[in-house]
């Protein structure tokens, strides 16, 4: 279970036990049980002594921007042995190794995008059916290139790794836009800032998801700071960019989702003078558990049923102890 402080003036402090959320002259008590990490946004307090109990008890504490970027992390020095496998990350840059993950990564993203095309609803109009299948096909066309791509380190290959990856999404975006309300579509992909309640959706979702898969990174030993195809962003956790790449449609299928379904008012973002867009309180509020409710839903793979949390975790370990051969 995650908590979430992203209301102004709400303040996180410890009872004896458990923590303790006050807003105003209401006071709510909250046990540690099943809490795997703390959330606080701009306008929210947390004590000292609640940090302390939350690191005790290996709870992770987040601080999220407005946007829902992480921007600081607090976590229990008892996570995974990060010096170990980051002589094994340093190693594996250098090999071809690093070259191949880098395109599984990749394509298992595009062949994500594919699925969620594939089973967007076209109601019978057969020129949306028409753009899906368009789209699915472009896509797969750049499977292809993305597959006969070689060379011997990333470095060789990572401009044309870029440059198509950036193609296949804007083939994506621009086919799911067209299956939007109307009034939801957008003129194109914006981030820094969104001007738009849909991309100011999917900024803020990726911006948790980012911040899980950075936790998962670190609670299994892996440095989030040495990554594979992203290695330019100064003081940031470049790996989770990368690995975010085959998750990233699942908050995609949450925010068309919630768009699809036409709960969106306009007490959910505001506007600002220069155009861009923000999500309001009651916005991030609806969109984080929704994104929650889905991660934590129990879903088949293989013979096992798991959440797709738990996947996250999972692959984060698999991924450390494929590290580990490189040390």
């Amino acid at each position: 279970m995650e908590l979430v402080l992203n209301t102004y003036g709400v303040s996180l402090n410890r009872d004896q036990n458990g923590f303790v959320i006050s807003s105003g002259d209401s006071k709510q008590r909250v046990p540690t049980d099943g809490i795997t990490s703390i959330q606080i946004s701009n306008g929210a307090i947390i004590s000292s002594d609640a940090v302390l109990f939350a690191i005790e008890n290996e709870i992770e504490i987040i601080f999220m921007t407005k946007g829902g970027n992480p921007m600081g992390r607090v976590w229990s020095p008892k996570y995974g042995s990060i010096s170990t496998i980051r002589k094994g990350q340093l190693s594996f840059l250098h090999t071809h190794d690093s070259v191949a993950w880098i395109k599984e990564t990749i394509c298992k993203k595009i062949e994500n995008q594919q699925a969620l095309l594939l089973a967007m609803d076209s109601k019978g109009y057969s020129a949306l059916e028409a753009a899906k299948t368009k789209a699915i096909n472009r896509l797969e066309d750049y499977l292809t290139k993305l597959t006969s791509l070689d060379g011997d380190f990333v470095t060789d290959i990572a401009a044309k790794l870029r440059g198509w990856e950036g193609q296949a999404s804007k083939i994506y975006f621009d086919c799911m836009n067209i299956f939007l309300p109307e009034k939801y579509r957008f003129y194109e992909r914006s981030q820094h800032p969104a001007m738009d309640v849909t991309n100011a959706m999917l900024n803020y979702g990726y911006g948790i998801l980012y911040s899980k898969i950075e936790g998962a990174l670190i609670k299994s030993g892996i440095d989030p700071y040495i990554g594979v195809l992203h290695r330019d962003n100064y003081n940031r956790p470049v790996l989770a960019y990368d690995v975010i790449e085959i998750y990233r449609v699942w908050v995609d299928y949450v925010v068309f989702s919630l768009l699809c379904q036409n709960i969106i008012t306009d007490e959910f973002y505001s506007v600002r003078e220069d155009g861009s867009c923000l999500l309001e309180p009651l916005g991030r509020r609806v969109l984080i558990q929704s994104l929650n409710d889905y991660l934590e839903e129990i879903v088949g793979i293989g013979n096992t049923k798991r959440s797709r949390l738990t996947q996250i975790f999972l692959y984060c370990q698999e991924l450390a102890q494929t590290l580990k051969k490189f040390e």
